[in-house]
């Protein structure tokens, strides 16, 4: 099953499946940003975040592997009148032609064996002293129910960030228990990394 259907059975449904606001570990972050440097989403689906940052004054690009997600997203922006760059496409395809000043990311579903070219991706396409953060599922997650998938090979250790980004500073890396309240598709317990890396 490719990416794009995958994540079109799923938000193909009604309403906003993760909700409508921004990742709270993001939102935390956002006086890192930039507002005069380009903004980058990854993985955006339905553009909580995108939403959140475009509001605030960003020039948002979201990618999505979901032209359905995608197309809520633009449906979203017109309800908020803000305007967001939208471009579907699996991330695996992504090839960076721009800087950014900041990239996010909340909950990227990438097999272990695609991290080493799309993480290369995200550093390289980042400006001098630009950000990437995000919230990925651990591999521990699979012992709660709030969220996420159950193939652990969709998960994350603190390794897989500590061990790549070489050019970046790391801010944080660690793993937390936290509590999501996103939607009706993250909702409880979850077992989360959290990064916050800086390019050197």
């Amino acid at each position: 099953m490719s990416q794009q259907h995958f994540w079109n059975e799923k938000f193909s449904r009604q309403g906003y499946l993760y909700g409508k606001k921004p990742n709270a570990f993001i939102e935390s972050c956002s006086h890192l940003f930039n507002r005069e440097k380009a903004f980058l989403c990854l993985g955006e689906g339905e553009g909580r975040n995108a939403i959140f940052f475009a509001k605030k004054g960003f020039d948002v690009m979201a990618l999505d592997a979901s032209d359905i997600a995608l197309k809520k997203l633009q449906e979203f922006a017109s309800f908020e009148s803000v305007q967001v760059k939208t471009k579907c496409i699996d991330l695996n395809e992504w090839e960076p032609i721009k800087k950014y000043g900041s990239i996010v990311a909340s909950y990227l579903h990438m097999h272990k064996c695609d991290r080493d070219g799309l993480f290369s991706k995200i550093e390289d396409a980042l400006e001098k002293s630009g950000y990437f953060i995000g919230e990925f599922f651990s591999t521990k997650q699979l012992n709660y129910s709030s969220g996420g998938p159950k193939d652990i090979d969709l998960l994350y250790t603190v390794e897989d960030f500590l061990n790549r980004f070489s050019n970046c500073k790391k801010h944080v890396v660690e793993e937390i228990l936290t509590h999501l309240d996103e939607g009706r598709g993250h909702q409880g317990k979850a077992s989360v990394i959290r990064v916050v890396l800086q390019k050197n």
